[in-house]
């Protein structure tokens, strides 16, 4: 590996093993979290989790192979969770009428999506000679 930016690799290697992750997470865990929530946890998940979640595994072997398309679809995906979490940690708090164990799973999640978000839009990643077209 070359000289990179700092926490590149770090935060490459760790969105793709929370992106697999997540897809376990969501398949097993959210979908039969709540018994009366049953059919919309699964659509949820179905409609923007996973989808973002698969579009984060392919961006991040983007960025294991150093394309700049990486950057792009990770700042693609990035979005996709902090929509989809922020959106469901409302839900929750709103339906559950207090701060439940979930909502706040999402909340922090949404959270540490937002700094990654950022850290992906810094402009030395569109700048470096490193990443390939």
């Amino acid at each position: 590996m070359r000289a990179s930016l700092r926490g590149y690799w770090f935060l490459t290697w760790l969105g793709l093993f929370s992106n697999i992750g997540a897809i376990i997470f969501f398949a097993f865990v959210v979908s039969f979290y709540n018994p009366s929530f049953r059919v919309g946890n699964i659509s949820f998940s179905a409609g923007i989790h996973w989808p973002s979640a698969v579009v984060g595994i392919v961006a991040c072997s983007g960025l294991l192979a150093e394309r700049r398309w990486g950057v792009i679809l990770a700042i693609v995906a990035l979005s996709m969770t902090i929509i989809g979490c922020t959106s469901h940690a409302i839900f929750l708090i709103q339906s559950e009428k207090y701060f439940s164990d979930l909502s706040i799973i999402a909340s922090l999640i949404s959270a540490l999506n937002l700094m990654a978000l950022i850290y992906w839009c810094r402009p030395a990643h569109r700048k470096t000679k490193r990443i390939r077209l």
